[in-house]
C-alpha cells in the first residue's frame, strides 16, 4: 500500500481527531471519542465523500486501532486485579457473563448475524472500539458490521455516560467504591468512563478505572472464546472444508492482543518507569480517536439508518441488561 495513497484519508482522520480533543475540552462530558465519530460521520456523509480517501481512513481504522489496543497493555498489570477484591472480581466477571450471553441471545431474536452478535456482546461486555477491533479478525467480521457495531456501541456510550453518574449517586449516596463499580463495570471505553466518573469526584475515576481495566484484561479471554466458537461453526458449516478463522492465515490470536499480553506481562514483572505507560496511554487514545474519526467517515448512514429501529432495540436492550445487572450484582455483592 503506498504512503501517498493513504495520506489524504489519513491526514483528514487526524484533523478530525484534532479537531474532536479541542471540543472535547468545551464539552467534556462527551469526550473526544465520541466527537470524532460524530464529526466522521457528518463529513463522511456530506463533505467528505472523495473515493481518494478510502485507503486512507481503511488504514486508520484497521492498524490505528490494533496499534491502541496492543499499547493498552503497557499502560496495566495483574497487581491493579488486587485493589478491588475478589468480590469485586467475582462481580467484572459475572457482569460481562451476562452482558455476552444477554447480548448474543437479544441479537438472534432480533435476527442479527453472528458476526454483528459477538462483536456488540464483545464490544459491550469488555471495552467499546478495541474489543470490537480485536475479535473482528478472529471471526472474519466484514468492514461493514464493524463500523456499524462501533457506531452503535459509541452511542449506546455517550447515553450511558451522561446517565450513570447521576443514576450511581442517586442509588449508592456517597461510597465511592460503588459508585465506581457501577460506571467502570459498565460503560464501554476508558474515555467514557473517566469522563463518567470525573462528573462525581477524582476518587470515584480511580475505582472506576480499577474496575475497568479489570474487564480489559478479560479481552484475550473473550477473543480465544469468540475465535473458538467462530471456528465450530465453520466446521459445522462447511465440515472438512472449514477454514481456521483468523485473517485467514491459521492464527486465532491476532498480533496486538499478543503484544497487548506481552507489554502487560513485561509491566507486570519489573514495572515499567512511569512515563512509558503515560506515553503508551497517550498515543493509544490518540490512535483510537484517529480510527475513530476514520470508522466515522467509512460509515454510510443510509445503511446504518435503515436497520435503525432493529439496531435502536437492539443497543436499548444491551444497554439496559448491563445496567439493570451491574446494580443488583453490586447490591448482592459489594454492598455492606
Amino acid at each position: 500500500m503506498k504512503v501517498k495513497g493513504i495520506l489524504p484519508g489519513l491526514l483528514t482522520s487526524l484533523a478530525i481527531a484534532i479537531i474532536s480533543q479541542w471540543l472535547a475540552q468545551l464539552v467534556p462530558a462527551l469526550g473526544a471519542a465520541t466527537i470524532a465519530i460524530l464529526l466522521g460521520i457528518v463529513g463522511g456523509n456530506t463533505v467528505l465523500k472523495q473515493p481518494q480517501l478510502g485507503l486512507g481512513t481503511k488504514f486508520a481504522e484497521s492498524k490505528l486501532l490494533e496499534y491502541s489496543v496492543m499499547l493498552l497493555g503497557a499502560t496495566m498489570t495483574v497487581q491493579t486485579i488486587g485493589k478491588i477484591g475478589g468480590l469485586g472480581i467475582v462481580f467484572i466477571i459475572l457482569q460481562m457473563t451476562i452482558t455476552i450471553v444477554g447480548a448474543l441471545w437479544l441479537g438472534n431474536k432480533l435476527g442479527f448475524s453472528q458476526s454483528v452478535r459477538m462483536l456488540m456482546a464483545g464490544g459491550n461486555a469488555v471495552c467499546g472500539s478495541s474489543a470490537i477491533a480485536s475479535i473482528a479478525p478472529v471471526i472474519d467480521a466484514d468492514e461493514d458490521d464493524k463500523g456499524t457495531v462501533i457506531t452503535l456501541v459509541n452511542l449506546m456510550g455517550t447515553v450511558l455516560m451522561l446517565t450513570l453518574p447521576v443514576l450511581g449517586m442517586a442509588v449508592f449516596g456517597g461510597s465511592v467504591i460503588l459508585k465506581g463499580a457501577l460506571i467502570g463495570g459498565t460503560l464501554q471505553s476508558v474515555g467514557q468512563v473517566v469522563a463518567a466518573a470525573s462528573m462525581v469526584n477524582q476518587t470515584t475515576v480511580q475505582f472506576a478505572t480499577i474496575f475497568k481495566i479489570m474487564r480489559i484484561m478479560m479481552l484475550v479471554v473473550v477473543v480465544l472464546i469468540f475465535g473458538r466458537l467462530h471456528q465450530r461453526t465453520l466446521e459445522n458449516e462447511l465440515a472438512e472444508d472449514a477454514v481456521v478463522s483468523g485473517n485467514g492465515n491459521g492464527h486465532w490470536l491476532p498480533w496486538y492482543v499478543a503484544g497487548f499480553l506481552i507489554l502487560c506481562a513485561l509491566n507486570s514483572l519489573v514495572s515499567l518507569p512511569a512515563i512509558v505507560g503515560t506515553t503508551a496511554h497517550t498515543i493509544s487514545s490518540w490512535f483510537e480517536i484517529i480510527a475513530l474519526a476514520a470508522i466515522g467517515l467509512r460509515l454510510n448512514l443510509v445503511n446504518f439508518l435503515k436497520a435503525g429501529k432493529r439496531l435502536a432495540l437492539y443497543g436499548l436492550g444491551v444497554g439496559t441488561l448491563q445496567v439493570v445487572s451491574a446494580l443488583i450484582l453490586i447490591t448482592a455483592l459489594l454492598r455492606h
